[in-house]
């Protein structure tokens, strides 16, 4: 009875929140994030074990990937590579050392700033993709190109986790050994992963087809990307990435559009959970004790990365009206920035009121997202009022659905 009486009120409140929110003009992702904060714990309260609620809605993002990778083949793949690394790469790279740069200049400790440098410069997957395919711009330069960064942002944790105990204060031979052996052991996951899934496709497919029941196609699909998300996530990895290799793996079969199909609406329920769960995990009680840092980091975060990424948006020749769009659309803090934390706290580079100080920064930045992107729309010169770019518009013009 008390699980129904939660669906309720999860299902209510964004029935209430989401439309208001799109009929002002913000999109249902903030209309979801306001939801959450008037239900969560430092609100009315009527949820308080966050944590459970994230891990459920977890299952959105790695659908939402595994759909993504299902549409997806190698050819495709091969031909995101200068997204993927070239300006992925170059992304990573450059907001965080201006991020490290900026904390450190307001008196950090540098070997904090590199740690929060490295988990602010990942942006929001779910959110960004959402946004991508709501405005209809996943086909369009900015849509390849954010997809190529927010791919090689899942990998580059595997780096990060690698290198964030050798900042600790007082590191150890053995945590040194044991972040470089945690990356092998999880590239080995992913190669294993890669040619040993193929592999096993090819024996597993034909049986599940032949039972003749649609429902274990659906059954296996769900087994499928949960099961190598799981693997990734025991090395470390994202389940995000997880979830869309598993969907590469499967793009060939014929049985891919009744998968996505079924999935679909899944999907979409699951990533308004998150966003409200999201909205869930900022503390008030953090706001009210430290206004004027958060402000101060949440406007250092949002500055370095926009301004990253506007040059980068130049450098990568994504077009004029797209640069800013661009730029902020992937500004905010990543849903990975709170396992970089998690991982930085246990290499004692962070406390635990630092590090609910930068979950509050991150939650922040996803619903500051949405109200800048409406702001960016109207200006003048860049993405039209209805999300999309002028030379998007010239092309055709894609379905404004919601996030789903």
């Amino acid at each position: 009875m008390e699980l129904l009486l939660q669906a309720v009120l999860f299902l209510a409140s964004a029935l209430i929140a989401v439309p208001i929110s799109i009929r002002l003009g913000f999109g249902s992702v903030l209309g979801y994030l306001v939801a959450g904060m008037v239900i969560g714990p430092s609100a009315f309260g009527l949820f308080t074990d966050v944590d459970a609620v994230l891990h459920i809605s977890e299952l959105g993002i790695m659908l939402m990937m595994f759909i993504i990778g299902i549409e997806m083949d190698i050819r495709k793949l091969w031909e995101l590579r200068h997204s993927i690394f070239g300006y992925g790469g170059a992304q990573v790279v450059l907001c965080a050392a201006l991020l490290a740069l900026a904390f450190m200049a307001f008196g950090l400790n540098w070997r904090v700033g590199v740690a929060a440098g490295f988990a602010l410069s990942l942006s929001s997957t779910a959110m960004v993709i959402a946004i991508l395919e709501q405005r209809g711009l996943m086909d369009k330069p900015v849509g390849r190109t954010s997809f190529g960064i927010l791919l090689f942002q899942d990998m580059a944790a595997i780096p990060m986790i690698a290198l964030l105990p050798l900042l600790s204060p007082a590191p150890t031979s053995t945590d040194t050994d044991s972040g470089w052996i945690a990356a092998l052991v999880a590239m080995g996951m992913l190669a294993a992963v890669v040619f040993g899934g193929s592999v096993l496709l090819r024996y597993i497919l034909p049986i599940i087809k032949r039972s003749g029941t649609r429902d274990m196609v659906t059954v296996f699909a769900l087994l499928w990307v949960i099961g190598i998300a799981l693997l990734m996530h025991s090395v470390h990895l994202s389940m995000s990435l997880g979830a869309f290799v598993a969907g590469v793996l499967l793009a060939g079969s014929d049985c891919r559009q009744e998968i996505e199909a079924d999935i679909g609406p899944i999907k979409g329920v699951l990533l308004g959970l998150f966003f409200m769960a999201v909205g869930m995990s900022i503390e008030f009680d953090v706001l009210a004790r430290k206004p004027l840092l958060v402000a101060v980091l949440l406007l250092v975060l949002l500055g370095a990365k926009i301004s990253g990424l506007i040059v980068l948006a130049k450098r990568f020749q994504l077009p004029s009206a797209d640069r800013l769009y661009f730029a902020v659309l992937l500004s905010q803090g990543g849903e990975f920035a709170f396992v970089v934390m998690a991982v930085a706290e246990s290499a004692r580079l962070l406390n635990a009121e630092q590090a609910s100080i930068v979950t509050a920064v991150v939650a922040l930045s996803m619903a500051a997202t949405p109200l800048l992107l409406m702001v960016v729309r109207w200006l003048p010169g860049t993405y039209q009022k209805e999300g999309r770019s002028p030379a998007a518009s010239s092309q055709g013009n894609a379905p404004d659905v919601d996030v789903h």
